[in-house]
């Protein structure tokens, strides 16, 4: 258990079980994210098609993938998804772990609960051996870019994420860990 904001938070793999809190939490966190940057029909298809309980729920049954919740005093407040091997999103090297989403309702929001994540995911990818973690971050999601160069993470490329039918420039960015 850690605390933020002098609150205990709790960070919990999600089970199978969880399937439907998993989709409502990813769906409302990417919306609160990106509704105001985006137009409603590349939102809705993105929800509708990448963040879809089935989708959802072969990323959660992967062997290679994980995803955990953030709780606050027993309410999700956000949660985490990383990925090695295979399940990497691009960078298949076996040496590498992937953060995919990290993710936080907007009312928990500056209440350290991102740090808390991340500081995990680099625990997670620690004890998996990997020499380096990446992510990718949307060029125009400034405060995130922010926060993992903050966090020691450089740029190395781009990639495009197409949300609908708009063809966006992800950074990919990484951070040493040997």
């Amino acid at each position: 258990m850690q605390t933020t904001n002098h609150k205990a938070l709790e960070i919990e793999k999600v089970a199978s079980s969880q399937l439907h809190k998993l989709q409502e939490i990813s769906r409302q966190t990417f919306h609160e994210t990106f509704a105001s940057q985006n137009s409603e029909e590349d939102m809705a298809k993105y929800l509708d098609e990448g963040l879809s309980l089935h989708k959802l729920h072969m990323e959660l049954d992967s062997l290679s993938s994980a995803f955990y919740f953030a709780y606050i005093e027993d309410q999700i407040a956000g949660y985490l998804k990383v990925n090695w091997g295979d399940s990497q999103t691009e960078n298949h090297d076996k040496d590498a772990f992937e953060i995919e989403r990290i993710y936080i309702l907007k009312s928990f929001q500056g209440s350290g609960i991102g740090q808390s994540l991340f500081d995990f995911s680099l625990k997670l990818a620690k004890d998996r051996g990997a020499n380096y973690v990446w992510l990718g971050v949307w060029e125009f999601n400034h405060k995130a870019r922010s926060f993992y160069t903050k966090n020691g993470f450089t740029e190395f490329g781009k990639h495009i994420f197409n949300l609908g039918q708009d063809r966006q420039t992800d950074v990919l960015m990484k951070l040493q860990l040997k």
